[in-house]
């Protein structure tokens, strides 16, 4: 499902306080075309968030000073950026994380470590989504 027609000029926000992840995940992304802002944590990314305006964020669930539930919900809770899908990344797989995510309001759940594929395919699915409002 590689449509790098589609993701070229996408902006995606990858928040993760793991170097390798933030890495990862702009190398993938950018080999798709996609435009990628990281952030190092929350606060990171609620500073680089209104500058930058991304189509999409993949946010980390355990990150110092500002977790990713509390990323997530203060970026539902921005009147500007309500609209922007929100994908939770974590090495935790229960069910319990899932809900916790909805409830704060991100429209998915990515396991770590994720596949280039499962990125790209995510970022395919919301940013269409968002592009076409």
């Amino acid at each position: 499902m590689n449509q790098p027609a589609e993701l070229s000029g996408i902006k995606v926000m990858v928040i993760d306080d793991s170097n390798t992840i933030r890495r990862s995940a702009e190398i993938f992304l950018g080999q798709a075309g996609c435009r990628v802002i990281v952030a190092e944590d929350g606060f990171d990314a609620l500073a680089k968030i209104a500058d930058n305006d991304p189509d999409l964020v993949f946010c980390d669930i355990l990150m110092p000073r500002l977790d990713g539930y509390q990323t997530c919900a203060l970026i539902k809770k921005s009147p500007k950026f309500h609209q922007t899908p929100v994908i939770m990344l974590s090495s935790k797989d229960g069910l319990f994380d899932r809900a916790r995510g909805r409830m704060v309001g991100s429209e998915q759940y990515l396991t770590k470590p994720f596949t280039k594929d499962s990125l790209i395919q995510a970022v395919a699915q919301f940013a269409r989504r968002g592009a076409v409002a």
